[in-house]
């Protein structure tokens, strides 16, 4: 496998395509068998799964928009992978079928005998009902799937002509994108993962889902960078000047990830309103304690303390390794928020966990792949190109 350097096209992209594929689909099929053994199981090993990928997506869409938005320079070179990434919301809105199939295994919001006896329940039906719920859905993926549309056809077409008026469509695309976005995420969130819980409510949620997304998708660009660093591909393009930039970023993030989860609970505590300290309650009995101190100690002091020096982002092998950490535990997070509604007093961990994980992720990555190694992957015509390859951190 190769990257010709002229137009930065790959090659031979071999058979990554297949084999991401190949495991996807046995990883769905694997899952499936699971309905007919724990129903409840099966959706809700599901749903965390496909949290964990779309956020990965989400982060490409916002981060592309930021580039575009701030004119950055130093990530033209990450620019393509990026849009590539956001160009799966499509796909992954088909994979959000299974979600509304099981809605009523995950929500007990859509059980008419539970809203009836219910006073709370009653007061937010007119939002949480299923017709509006997959109403909103598809809402959410239209916005995130034309903006992402949008921003990648044409940077497509800036590939065969440079026009400045391509750079013009973009920034006025990424405008009103990112208010759109902040919006669409966080009722998302809300939507998807809140109202699991429907008498729990914060109104910082979104930004928590937000600030994981990001993280996630700056993972995922360490990760694949160094993935096709290791095929020498854009080995002499993505430099380590550009890992360093990036592990500041997730340095910054990782304070943003802690410090919201820490202002949810220490608002809700302080309040020691009942309705919403349950909910960490629920997160403090049996062995949930233990994931919820592993988030603490694992997902925030340990990255945190990790890239404080410089030498650390600047070396590749140790950034890999603080990546994959961080989307473990990402995941791990992800799990926190969704499974103690199944499984109330201690962790039950499945095997469809993995196999949902393993399965989405197989479907998102073959697509991914399928059209990243399609196109050239920088934008080859973009007049600071060079400028990003050759940049240097201070």
């Amino acid at each position: 496998m190769e990257t010709i350097s002229k137009d930065f096209q790959i090659a031979n992209p071999g058979k990554i395509k297949k084999i991401a594929f190949i495991a996807g689909v046995a990883g769905l099929i694997f899952t499936a068998a699971g309905l007919f053994d724990n129903q409840s199981q099966f959706f809700y090993s599901y749903l965390n799964a496909y949290l964990f990928w779309i956020t990965v997506s989400l982060g490409g869409l916002f981060f592309i928009m930021l580039h575009h938005l701030t004119g950055s320079e130093w990530s033209i070179v990450l620019r393509r992978i990026m849009e590539t990434v956001a160009s799966t919301i499509p796909v992954m809105a088909l994979l959000f079928i299974p979600v509304i199939w099981g809605m009523y295994d995950l929500y007990h919001w859509s059980h008419e005998d539970a809203v009836v006896s219910d006073v709370l329940l009653q007061k937010k039906s007119a939002y949480l009902n299923p017709a509006f719920f997959i109403i909103r859905a598809v809402f959410y993926f239209a916005i995130w799937s034309l903006l992402s549309l949008l921003l990648y056809k044409t940077s497509l077409a800036q590939d065969n002509a440079f026009d400045n008026n391509q750079v013009t469509k973009m920034r006025k695309v990424s405008a009103p994108g990112m208010v759109a976005f902040a919006l669409t995420i966080t009722f998302a969130g809300f939507d998807w993962a809140m109202s699991l819980d429907a008498h729990w409510y914060s109104t910082i949620f979104g930004v928590y889902i937000f600030g994981g997304s990001f993280l996630a998708i700056l993972c995922f660009l360490v990760v694949f960078g160094l993935f096709l660093r290791k095929r020498n591909i854009l080995d002499n393009t993505i430099t380590v000047e550009h890992y360093h930039d990036i592990g500041k970023f997730l340095f910054g993030f990782i304070i943003f990830w802690g410090y919201i989860g820490f202002s949810q609970y220490f608002l809700i505590w302080y309040a020691n309103i009942p309705e919403e300290t349950i909910w960490y309650l629920h997160r403090w009995e049996g062995s949930w304690k233990y994931i919820t101190m592993i988030l603490v100690f694992a997902h925030f002091l340990i990255p945190f303390i990790a890239l404080m020096p410089r030498f650390v982002k600047r070396n590749l092998s140790l950034m890999r390794f603080i990546a994959l950490w961080i989307l473990v535990m990402h995941w791990l997070d992800i799990y926190w928020l969704v499974m103690p509604n199944l499984h109330h007093h201690s962790v039950h961990f499945s095997w469809m966990d993995l196999t949902a994980t393993f399965g989405i992720g197989g479907i998102f990555f073959w697509y991914f792949w399928t059209k990243f190694s399609a196109n050239a992957t920088v934008p080859v015509n973009d007049p600071n190109l060079e400028k990003s390859i050759r940049m240097v951190n201070n």
